[in-house]
């Protein structure tokens, strides 16, 4: 399966600006609350890096298998071509932020999403936090299939039930938080996305993903 060539036509790169926009006001806006800004992150499954560009922290680390990944990290971010079940390049609790943005969906089967899991425990330092923003299987099970490399479902409560078994602690688990895409109906622009952030009673109508925050 060619990913580059399905992700080159899901993904058009004149919407990053666009994109970059939202994420801008996502990470200032809400994510920063998560992540001090004397941190080590760690962004798995980098993508085109709109959360580890815009987020706001000491060193940023973006870990994916696609070598284009460079061509839209900045230049403050750390591209390390590496597999999320084998991160060799970072020591064990070396960093305090793991980050992971609409992945786990894509990795083959729940094996994998739970050996990733354990080796992003393995480099967040103790008192650190995994942050997963991910679709959630129980609000859009009718489309979650609709992309070519979705292979596993899974849900905010399947999300808990792993990352406690892994002995880390739910800090926050928001089972409707964002749309499940950015190509949804909804308004785009900076501040009709400040506006959603502003009422968490829309997230109930309108958000399809999940966002779980667990500590080491």
């Amino acid at each position: 399966m060619d990913l580059q060539k399905i992700y080159a036509t899901r993904f058009i790169e004149e919407e990053l600006p666009t994109k970059n926009k939202i994420w801008k006001v996502l990470c200032t806006k809400f994510f920063s609350q998560f992540v001090p800004t004397t941190s080590t992150v760690v962004d798995i499954g980098a993508g085109y890096c709109e959360f580890i560009n815009n987020i706001t922290c000491h060193k940023k680390i973006a870990i994916d298998l696609n070598p284009d990944v460079k061509k839209f990290a900045n230049p403050n971010v750390k591209v390390i071509n590496e597999s999320c079940m084998a991160m060799n390049s970072l020591a064990d609790e070396s960093v305090d932020i793991v980050f992971m943005s609409n992945f786990l969906e894509h990795l083959l089967n729940k094996q994998q999403v739970f050996e990733t899991l354990s080796e992003a425990k393995r480099i967040i330092k103790s008192g650190g936090k995994l942050l997963i923003l991910q679709p959630n299987i129980r609000f859009i099970a009718n489309n979650y299939w609709d992309f070519f490399d979705h292979h596993t479902p899974l849900s905010d409560r399947s999300l808990v039930e792993v990352l406690e078994s892994l002995d880390m602690t739910i800090v926050k688990c928001v089972p409707r938080f964002l749309p499940y895409t950015t190509k949804s109906q909804l308004p785009k622009g900076a501040f009709f996305v400040k506006l959603y952030l502003l009422m968490p009673w829309i997230w109930f109508l309108f958000g399809k993903q999940a966002f779980i925050v667990a500590e080491k």
